[in-house]
């Protein structure tokens, strides 16, 4: 298994009211009803690979090799997927995470996250 895939699955659903939800059979994190993190089917060969909602950082994540448009429409919404190497930087991906959570969640749960900050 990838080695961040735990740290990343961890923050997010330890994020305020954040929980896991299955569609489609596929692991998601939920924070009410938004989806703000496609973490996909979690395959033992395959890379860690999930996908976020950035109206910030897309273009930073998009630069990168392992940043691409997920396709389905979601591109229109700043959504990117992620495929990050084993040595990519843990607080940058935990930085996205936070990033898609706040642009999906009520801003109660967001005024939260700024007063801990």
């Amino acid at each position: 298994m990838h080695p961040l895939t735990d740290p990343l699955r961890a923050y997010a659903f330890g994020m305020p009211e954040a929980y896991e939800d299955h569609p489609w059979g596929e692991s998601v994190a939920k924070v009410g009803k938004k989806v703000f993190v496609f973490f996909g089917l979690p395959e033992p060969d395959e890379p860690l690979r999930f996908t976020v909602k950035l109206p910030e950082s897309s273009e930073l994540a998009l630069s990168l090799p392992w940043g691409t448009s997920p396709g389905y429409g979601l591109d229109r919404g700043r959504w990117v997927t992620l495929t990050p190497p084993e040595d990519a930087p843990l607080d940058m991906l935990v930085d996205w995470i936070a990033e898609s959570y706040r642009t999906v969640a009520p801003k109660r749960l967001t005024k939260t996250l700024e007063r801990h900050a």
